[in-house]
């Protein structure tokens, strides 16, 4: 025979703990003949095809607002998750939340080459392996040294820098970018903000508010 679980528990293990959202999820196992009414358990076999139902069904979110705009526009009904962990969207992640947001706007806004000057080297990583993928970015070392000309070239070529100076930055090398020639100050943002989270955020409200001036 095959073994069974506890309904209740198995919709725990994939976050869905709030009272509304069990019902609902229940309510469309029930609907697709998986269980019924008053039922606890489930055969693992069932639990299989449940699993398919529910994806194919909600698009599990968390109360972030951002995530669950991009829930509502999935095509998909929003199931509220907790933890945030279970969420489709951000998994739980500040900065995994402040990446799919940046995309989101540098798509509608046609950005798409980016610099970054400074940071560290794991940050610096970690930027090229979550955007590098969607984005062309460059990424300066802000303890090396950089020359004028390759400045001017990054600024010509950038549709956005990001200058990093709460991070690893000597002044020599941010200086090439905030001094650079007028015609690119516009494209210049200065982050004074450490974390992930808080670069990609100040980088959104630069690009929105240019975008409506």
């Amino acid at each position: 025979m095959s073994a069974d679980r506890d309904i209740d528990g198995w919709l725990a293990e994939r976050g869905v703990t709030l009272m509304d959202a069990r019902v609902r999820a229940r309510g469309v196992l029930e609907e697709a003949g998986l269980t019924r009414p008053g039922k606890a358990r489930m055969s693992e076999p069932k639990l299989m095809r449940a699993a398919e139902v529910l994806t194919e069904r909600f698009f599990q979110v968390c109360a972030d607002p951002a995530c669950l705009q991009v829930a509502t526009a999935s095509g998909r009904e929003p199931l509220r998750v907790e933890p945030r962990t279970h969420c489709a969207r951000c998994g739980g992640s500040a900065n995994r939340r402040a990446e799919v947001a940046f995309l989101e706007v540098c798509r509608s806004l046609d950005v798409r080459r980016v610099v970054v000057v400074g940071g560290s080297p794991a940050v610096r990583e970690e930027l090229e392996t979550k955007l590098g993928n969607h984005i062309q970015l460059r990424m300066v070392d802000g303890t090396e040294r950089r020359t004028s000309d390759r400045a001017k070239s990054d600024l010509e070529w950038a549709d956005l820098v990001l200058v990093w100076g709460a991070t690893e930055l000597h002044h020599k090398v941010s200086g090439h970018y905030t001094h650079g020639p007028p015609a690119h100050h516009h494209k210049v943002v200065h982050v004074v903000r450490r974390g992930v989270a808080a670069l990609l955020d100040e980088a959104m409200i630069h690009l929105q508010r240019a975008a409506v001036r």
